[in-house]
C-alpha cells in the first residue's frame, strides 16, 4: 500500500510555524540567546549576567565595564552575526548594561 499524503518533518514544522508566528518568533529569540555564547565565546558568556529579547532588542547585562565598552563598540557586528546564526532577522539592536 502506498501513502500519498507523505510530508517530511521539515515541511510539517514549517507549516506549523506559518500558522503560529508568535511561536516561531519565540523560538528564534531562544536561538539568539543560545547563539550569544557560541558566537561571542566562553569568556563573554561567563561575564554575562542576564540576557533577554524584548521588542526585537537584545538586552544584555555584563559584569565587566571593559567588556561592556568592547561590546558597545561592536554592536552592529554582533547584531549581524547573531541574526546570521539564527538565519533570520530576529533582533535590530543590542542594549548592553
Amino acid at each position: 500500500m502506498r501513502r500519498t499524503n507523505e510530508q517530511s518533518i521539515g515541511e510539517l514544522l514549517q507549516h506549523f510555524y506559518e500558522e503560529n508566528p508568535q511561536l516561531k518568533q519565540k523560538l528564534l529569540e531562544v536561538r539568539i540567546q543560545r547563539a550569544w555564547g557560541e558566537v561571542l565565546g566562553a569568556m563573554v558568556m561567563h561575564s554575562t549576567r542576564s540576557l533577554y529579547v524584548k521588542n526585537k532588542i537584545l538586552y544584555v547585562s555584563v559584569n565587566s565595564s571593559v567588556l561592556r565598552n568592547e561590546l558597545l563598540l561592536n554592536r552592529a557586528h554582533i547584531v549581524k552575526k547573531l541574526n546570521e546564526y539564527a538565519c533570520a532577522e530576529v533582533i535590530l539592536d543590542v542594549v548592553i548594561r
